[in-house]
């Protein structure tokens, strides 16, 4: 029987963040059925861990895999440190993953190129975000909306809703962190979803770190 962890990314002051199911056993799920069991958890990213020694890993949303995620990233990074593994490394398909602790932060350094297609928009405030009930009909199934609650500060409001990846939305999404620090290169603070904290800060070479806290939730088994 293999268990499912289940953490918290991105929390917030009150605790809110995006939950992620992580198969530490990862290789003990065969290659045919990863796409039905991130299904079946529901999570918005399922990370099935090949080789903790190594980080070799894929990423599933519940409709498809991914090259590359942040949530599941800082997650993953954070989880396996807890669990021993120091190799600092995270390897996804999409490239190699370099994630460290700092403090109560978990970090990742990735790449905006690594990212799949997010369409984002700016709204004129962080009301108008905050009053979407769900992308425009007819509009994208990739759709990032987001305003300045205060631009001098780089602090902002974002949603992300993506039918295309099977979730309505996602409560904190690491991987449109790492687009919009490629696209603005400036320290942020995101605030996502009903309570989610996400802290961005270029890196070297032109890649983006992100950045948040991370909490255990529970352990569950895995379904055979």
């Amino acid at each position: 029987m293999t268990d499912v962890e289940v953490l918290k990314v991105f929390t917030g002051p009150d605790g809110r963040g995006n939950p992620l199911g992580i198969l530490l056993d990862g290789r003990a799920v065969p290659e045919e059925r990863r796409q039905s069991v991130a299904a079946a958890l529901g999570f918005s990213e399922t990370v099935f861990v090949d080789d903790p020694a190594t980080g070799r890993i894929r990423i599933f949303t519940p409709a498809r895999e991914l090259p590359f995620a942040g949530h599941p990233t800082v997650g993953t990074g954070w989880f396996l440190r807890s669990r021993g593994f120091e190799g600092g490394v995270l390897r996804p398909p999409a490239g190699d993953v370099v994630t460290w602790q700092d403090g109560d932060l978990s970090w990742i350094r990735a790449r905006p190129s690594w990212v799949h297609r997010i369409d984002t928009e700016q709204l004129a405030t962080a009301a108008d975000v905050e009053s979407l009930t769900g992308p425009p009909a007819g509009g994208s199934a990739s759709w990032y909306p987001w305003a300045w609650i205060d631009e001098q500060a780089g602090v902002l409001r974002s949603r992300y809703f993506v039918a295309e990846f099977g979730i309505a939305e996602d409560e904190a999404t690491g991987a449109a962190a790492v687009l919009m620090g490629g696209m603005l290169r400036r320290r942020l603070e995101i605030r996502q979803g009903r309570g989610s904290v996400l802290l961005v800060r270029p890196g070297p070479d032109d890649t983006v770190e992100v950045g948040g806290r991370v909490e255990r939730v529970d352990v569950r088994p895995l379904a055979s």
